[in-house]
């Protein structure tokens, strides 16, 4: 069951981290392996939406419930898919000029083939997700310094399997 918790001080205010995160329709744009979204409702606070997201063959869709907290928090629970849960928060705090964004994800597969598969490249995968975030921030915002990579030298990290 792999679990992560992660913050990353970004050059960026809460308010356009949040706007990013919260755009859950644009992921295909940017995300790794998400191939598609379908929105099934939306409002300021609350969105159900259907991911679909490929690799290496495999293909699966996610159902998730999206609570937003504009500009503090967005927090998913999984509805459906091939998982028996997933958790992820992003909580999205000011902090100098820009914010510090904490990040947490814990899921567990329903296949344990899924689950051995994940704890294999779960480290790899949770960085380059990552990663898509903090390049799609410096794409749509820019960087005051120059580099998304400057404005996050100062991250920690957990990981748990």
């Amino acid at each position: 069951m792999p679990k992560h918790h992660e913050t990353r001080h970004l050059p960026y205010t809460p308010e356009q981290m949040f706007d990013l995160v919260a755009d859950v329709a644009r992921y295909p744009e940017f995300l790794p392996w998400v191939s598609a979204i379908r929105i099934r409702s939306n409002s300021e606070t609350q969105m159900v939406a259907d991911m679909i997201v490929g690799f290496k063959g495999l293909r699966e869709t996610f159902t998730s419930k999206v609570e937003k907290q504009r500009p503090e928090r967005v927090h998913v629970d999984y509805l459906d898919g091939p998982l028996k849960y997933l958790r992820n928060d992003w909580v999205f705090r000011p902090e100098g000029t820009g914010c510090a964004v904490d990040f947490t994800v814990d899921f567990a597969f329903k296949n344990r083939v899924f689950e051995m598969l994940a704890g294999q490249v779960f480290g790899v995968a949770l960085r380059k997700m990552i990663g898509a975030f903090e390049e799609r921030a410096a794409a749509l915002y820019g960087s005051p310094s120059g580099s998304a990579a400057d404005g996050i030298s100062n991250s920690s990290a957990h990981n748990a399997a």
